[in-house]
């Protein structure tokens, strides 16, 4: 007989109904409990076993279920919460117990998802073939008839006509209508002592009468599940408890993780989307509050404030307030948006779910994934690997091309590792993602380890191995296979760091109390062989973020906020008060760069003024790559330095701090008539009360000749930390930004003109040209639709702009309005006969006129080429002759 088999037969022989731990049967056997317990796991994967608790672990005998599914909706629940880990396992011990399981009770707090839990049961239930596919699930809250114990107990058990005032007919109960099922009693501390006693006499033997009956005894085969909030030795009779061997508690939302959290909330927005059979927008501020507020009441009111959210997105979508069914943070309740505040409980969600510059996510009826998340699957090596695996046997690749490639990916995976995991977690602050234990755990393998290789291994292996193993446990937990493809070829290529690796699972066994499959030893020996081979060669590639904001503590201020949220000291801070010359600012900026070697590119965020030049002055003395962004906030920093370290470049940094801009989302509307939708605007814009940016308004308005149905002025008064960028945005949504009038620069390619500019009117002039502009363009819209046959002339005029603008830009010179008609008009109507298959004018002495304008014969060219490639055509010479006689007359210069 084999070992497992002995192992398996001694379970049965010791399990008295709660269950047996690996040492006891090792004791008994004379055999190691690693080897038992690896055996006793075989047999929960086989179905003859179950484990029961957490520490220590128990295991329960199963007899043998024949056509075990893969695959059980408690399995898929347990994989979104895994605290329930202990939940689950009594609950498929419970129904696996021969011969007919057993009665459960179910605690919890109001709201945890008791009867949710019960359905899940009744569904294992079937799917392991304990109970027929058409077997009853009776729900019967007992609260409903607590204040009538007759009537109570006559909806259980039925009642025989005449048993009490108005039973005028025999009726059947609940426990005979559930006959081969479930009956799930919620509430059940409302049940009446009398109720108690006749349902422990049926859970005794399975018989029980009427009411009022007294010669007819009556058989149900009825599994009972009841539930309560309340502590069951205080307010239940002790013959009734007895009789339920397994008692579940369900722990209450604040108790569950984060990551179950955003599982649940991403499944009730899923349900709400199928119901309504549309997507659902959820900005990522409201996700970030339902994670975060307080919920007393646990999932059922996380489920109804979502479901209410919802409603309210859905009314203002059919009323057409909203294009879509968008749920924004402003929209919900004080009390969900309180937890937009309560970040600093919640530090990992700006690393692990909620993207800042992705502003909403998309849930969708017929997607398990949310659209806009970032791809998770190569997180850790096992789903890596699981990934990998699956894709390149998809491929039809095998044998030994299938080994060379997972080898490939493998080394990559740990060549990279090291850099990403510190680039997320510093050591400080490595116990708030893995917990305390697998800290402890960490810190004893790294002290043998170091004994045995006789090296000092890198704190970039510590932080790297607790992700890793805390991976590693989470896998085992919910129980998925821990498989190392390569695992044969790391023994021969790291056989010293293997050896070690293997006695390093012993020390996780037993301080974690769990038992880790060889596989495992693979990648430990391989975290220990590339630890210290790449991290410096990576750091050379990373980008600095430095902040220099006007002020005594302003930017160190942002910079400590920035690295506390991050768990990081990554960002850099330069205070500047305001009596310190920007030169002696500058100075002590690059005696720092100077002192710290830094030789890597910079990101400068800065607020305003003079330090916005900085960056230019330290790429030319440093010979470094700089970016500058202006208007810098704390949430800026907190993106750039997110990116920054996660290893993006200069460039990718620099575009997705910008996006903070676009995307911050507590949202100030701006109130905008209907009947201004599609207007094109100037904006202006003041920080000292919203006075000052009407008076400007007033000044615009007598001096400036505008149709008000086509363009308008608008004034804004920027408070706080508000971003000019979020106000520019809300009104680019309704209409187009001509210019903008400002006291101070902003990052934009608006045109923009300062407030003293405005005040002594030296702006009204050339904000009269892009309004004169802008009409001349409207009107020739409406003259090209009747002109043109070959293309269209909204097209063109668009396309047309930008080959004016590239000429403009090129000459360094501005056109008229009159002639930009006669330009537009022109190459209009050329590129619609080029098109159409029309003869070309020749230009007369074509070859001298070239000659004698070589410089913008080049210039126009070259614009020309964007046309061709456009619409298909060959502008020829003759025709780019005639474009340029309207570039070659100071006559229409201004």
């Amino acid at each position: 007989m084999k070992r497992i088999d002995i192992v398996y037969q001694k379970l049965k022989e010791l399990d008295k109904g709660i269950g047996v731990s690996a040492s006891d049967i090792a004791d008994s056997l004379g055999l190691s409990r690693a080897n038992v317990s690896s055996d006793l796991n075989r047999l929960c994967d086989e179905g003859k076993a179950v484990k029961v608790g957490t520490k220590p672990v128990l295991f329960r005998y199963v007899e043998e279920i024949s056509n075990k599914r893969e695959e059980t909706s408690l399995d898929k629940f347990l994989e979104k919460n895994p605290s329930l880990f202990s939940a689950v396992e009594q609950a498929k011990a419970a129904i696996l117990y021969p011969p007919n399981g057993m009665h459960i009770l179910i605690l919890g707090e109001t709201g945890v998802g008791k009867s949710m839990f019960a359905e899940l049961i009744h569904k294992y239930a079937i799917e392991m073939n304990r109970m027929d596919e058409n077997s009853p699930f009776i729900v019967f809250n007992c609260a409903d008839y607590a204040n009538n114990p007759q009537l109570l107990v006559g909806q259980l058990f039925g009642s025989k006509k005449g048993a009490y005032t108005g039973a005028d007919y025999d009726k059947v109960g609940l426990i005979e209508k559930a006959d081969g099922g479930i009956l799930f009693l919620d509430e059940v501390h409302r049940l009446p002592p009398e109720g108690q006693e006749m349902f422990f006499t049926f859970m005794d033997k399975g018989i029980f009468r009427r009411l009022g009956e007294t010669d007819l005894e009556r058989k149900s085969n009825v599994l009972i599940i009841s539930a309560t909030t309340e502590n069951p030795d205080s307010i239940l009779l002790k013959t009734f408890t007895r009789r339920i061997p397994m008692i579940i508690r369900l722990p209450s939302l604040r108790e569950r993780s984060i990551d179950e959290r955003f599982n649940l909330i991403c499944q009730f927005i899923r349900e709400e989307s199928n119901k309504l059979g549309r997507q659902i927008i959820v900005s990522v501020n409201s996700m970030k509050a339902f994670l975060s507020y307080n919920c007393p009441n646990n999932i059922g009111q996380l489920k109804t404030d979502i479901q209410l959210a919802c409603a309210k997105a859905y009314a203002d979508f059919v009323s057409n307030k909203k294009e879509e069914i968008k749920i924004n943070s402003i929209d919900l309740p004080q009390y969900i948006r309180n937890g937009l505040y309560m970040e600093t409980e919640h530090r990992q969600l700006w690393n692990k779910f909620l993207e800042i510059n992705k502003r909403y996510y998309v849930f969708d009826k017929n997607e398990e994934n949310i659209l806009f998340e970032e791809d998770s699957s190569k997180d850790n090596i096992y789903e890596m690997i699981d990934s990998k695996m699956k894709e390149l046997k998809n491929m039809g690749l095998s044998g030994e091309e299938l080994d060379k490639e997972m080898e490939k990916d493998i080394n990559d995976y740990f060549e990279k590792y090291f850099h990403k995991v510190n680039k997320i977690i510093d050591v400080s602050d490595i116990e708030n993602v893995v917990g305390i234990e697998i800290v402890q755990t960490v810190e004893e393998i790294i002290k043998y380890a170091e004994k045995r290789l006789k090296k000092e291994l890198s704190k970039e292996l510590y932080c790297g191995m607790a992700v890793h193993i805390y991976n590693a446990v989470e896998r085992i937990k919910r129980n998925r296979k821990i498989v190392n493809p390569q695992l044969n070829r790391i023994r021969t290529e790291h056989s010293e760091e293997f050896n070690v690796a293997l006695d390093c699972l012993k020390i996780i066994e037993r301080v974690l109390d769990v038992s880790m499959p060889i596989d495992e030893a693979g990648f430990l020996a391989m975290l220990f062989a590339y630890d210290g081979r790449v991290v410096k060669e990576q750091e050379k590639k990373d980008v600095k973020v430095i902040v220099i904001a006007h002020g005594t503590a302003t930017a160190s201020s942002m910079v400590e906020t920035a690295n506390n949220l991050l768990g990081t000291k990554y960002a850099i801070g330069i205070n500047a008060p305001l009596d310190e010359k920007p030169q002696q600012v500058i100075s002590r900026l690059k005696a720092y760069l100077k002192n710290a070697g830094i030789k890597s590119d910079i990101l400068f965020l800065v607020d305003m003024g003079s330090l916005t030049t900085f960056g230019e002055e330290i790429e030319k003395e440093f010979g470094i790559r700089t970016k500058t962004i202006p208007l810098v906030s704390t949430l800026h920093v907190i993106e750039a330095t997110r990116k920054a370290m996660m290893g993006y470049s200069l460039d990718e940094v620099y575009d997705e701090t910008l996006n903070v801009n676009t995307f911050l989302e507590i949202e100030r509307k701006v109130d905008l008539d209907n009947e201004m939708k599609g207007k094109i605007s100037i904006v202006t814009v003041c920080t000292t009360g919203e006075g000052s940016a009407v008076a400007v308004k007033n000044i615009l308005d007598k001096h400036l000749k505008y149709d008000s149905n086509i363009f308008e002025i608008v004034p804004i008064n920027l408070v706080g930390t508000e971003s000019i960028h979020t106000r520019l945005r809300d009104i680019e949504r309704e209409n187009k930004i001509l210019c903008i009038v400002s006291s101070f620069k902003i990052d934009t390619s608006i045109p923009q003109y300062g407030l003293h500019e405005v005040l002594s009117l030296e702006a009204i002039k050339p904000i009269q040209r892009l309004i004169d502009i802008e009409n001349t363009y409207l009107k020739m819209g409406d003259t090209l639709e009747n002109q043109l046959k070959n293309i269209s002339s909204k097209s063109v005029l668009q396309d047309i702009r930008k080959f004016i603008g590239a000429i403009e830009g090129e000459l360094n010179t501005k056109i008229n309005t009159n002639a930009l008609i006669g330009i537009a008009l022109h190459v209009a109507c050329m590129i619609d006969r080029l098109k159409g298959g029309g003869s070309v004018d020749e230009f007369v002495d074509r070859g001298k006129y070239i000659l004698e304008n070589r410089e913008l014969y080049r210039i126009v060219k070259k614009s020309c080429e964007i046309l061709n490639k456009k619409y298909d055509i060959n502008i020829s010479d003759d025709e780019i002759c005639y474009i340029m006689t309207f570039f070659n007359y100071k006559t229409i210069l201004k």
